[in-house]
C-alpha cells in the first residue's frame, strides 16, 4: 500500500500542538477495498481521505472502538435512553438535503471555535461523501422535526462513528451520547463486534465522553489495548 505524510499544521484538538498526518494514496478502486483492514490499524476516514495522525512528537491521539457485544451501559446512559424514549429513529442510505441546514445551524452555533467553522455546503459534502464508501445516516426526530443526524461507516467488522450533528436548543438531553448508544445498539444488531470513535485524546476535554463506553480499546504501540471500567 502507498502512503504520503501531510505537512505540519495546527493542531484541531491541542492548541499548543503541530499536527501531521499519515494519509493512504491508492486510487479509490482500491481504498473500498482496504478501508476496513485500515481502520484496524487505526485510520480513519474524512471524504475521500484514509488518515491516521503521525506526529513525531505527540501519540496524544488513539484511535477508540467500543466492543459493542459486551458493552454495559452505565446509569447516566440509561438515563439519556429514558430522556430520549420519545424519539423517532430512522435510518437512511441517502445524504438528504435537510440535513446540511442542520449541520451549518451546528456547526456555527456549538464549534465557532474550531476549524470547521464557518459551516458550507462545499465543506459538508467534502466531508461526509466518498466515492467509494457511502455512508449511512441515522436520523432523530422529535415530533416529525429533525433534530439530530450520525453519519456512520458500515465496516466489514463494525461501524465507524463519522460524524454527529444536533439541534443546538436540545443540549439538555445529550443526544451526542444517545447517538453513541444508538450506534453501539445497531452494531450488536448486525452482530458485529466494534463501534469505533475516531480518536480519543486525553487532553482535550471535548473528546473525553468517548472513554466513558465500556470494555473500549485503545490503540497504541501497533495493537489494541483494552481499558475496563474500574470497580
Amino acid at each position: 500500500m502507498k502512503f504520503g505524510i501531510t505537512q505540519q499544521f495546527d493542531c484541531n484538538y491541542l492548541p499548543d500542538r503541530k499536527e501531521q498526518l499519515l494519509v493512504c494514496v491508492e486510487p479509490p478502486t482500491i481504498l473500498q477495498h482496504i478501508f476496513s483492514d485500515l481502520t484496524e490499524s487505526g485510520f480513519r476516514r474524512s471524504g475521500e481521505q484514509i488518515y491516521r495522525p503521525h506526529c513525531l512528537q505527540c501519540n496524544q491521539c488513539q484511535s477508540i472502538r467500543v466492543l459493542a457485544r459486551t458493552f454495559i451501559s452505565s446509569k447516566s446512559q440509561k438515563r439519556v435512553l429514558s430522556k430520549n424514549k420519545d424519539l423517532q429513529i430512522k435510518i437512511s442510505n441517502e445524504n438528504k438535503p435537510e440535513y446540511y441546514s442542520l449541520y451549518e445551524k451546528y456547526v456555527n452555533n456549538v464549534h465557532s471555535d474550531g476549524s470547521m467553522f464557518p459551516a458550507s455546503e462545499a465543506q459538508y459534502y467534502g466531508f461526509i461523501n466518498c466515492e467509494w464508501q457511502y455512508p449511512i445516516f441515522i436520523e432523530a426526530l422529535l415530533d416529525g422535526q429533525l433534530i439530530g443526524v450520525a453519519v456512520t461507516d458500515k465496516l466489514k467488522h463494525g461501524y465507524s462513528a463519522l460524524y454527529t450533528f444536533l439541534e443546538p436548543s436540545m443540549s439538555k438531553r445529550s443526544l451526542g451520547i444517545f447517538f453513541i448508544l444508538k450506534q453501539i445498539q445497531l452494531t450488536v444488531d448486525q452482530n458485529l463486534p466494534y463501534l469505533y470513535l475516531g480518536y480519543q485524546v486525553d487532553a482535550c476535554k471535548k473528546m473525553n465522553y468517548k472513554q466513558n463506553f465500556y470494555p473500549h480499546e485503545r490503540f497504541f504501540e501497533n495493537k489494541w489495548n483494552l481499558c475496563v471500567k474500574d470497580t
